[in-house]
């Protein structure tokens, strides 16, 4: 079994809360490169949102999280609920 690449964390990951609803906004490269970073968004529900195309900066990354936030919600990142049970 081939091991997991070792990633570096951007200073900018970490918990966001915005409306009371807290994401894990995390933003990664390979470790020991100066390669591209990584946007990915966990919700407490395990909801995964990744961007397709990498970043040149973990700024870059982090802002167009914050533009997603203002644009989309920060509910976006979560996936259907599911049915109502009657």
């Amino acid at each position: 079994m081939a091991k997991a690449p070792k990633t570096e964390h951007s200073e900018l990951a970490g918990e966001f809360t915005h409306d009371g609803i807290t994401v894990l906004v995390d933003i990664f490269r390979p470790a020991g490169t100066q390669g591209d970073w990584t946007l990915e968004v966990i919700t407490e529900e395990d909801d995964v949102t990744s961007w397709d195309e990498p970043f040149a900066t973990d700024r870059d990354a982090f802002d167009e999280f914050l533009a997603t936030v203002e644009r989309d919600g920060i509910r976006s990142f979560f996936g259907e609920p599911d049915p109502a049970v009657h």
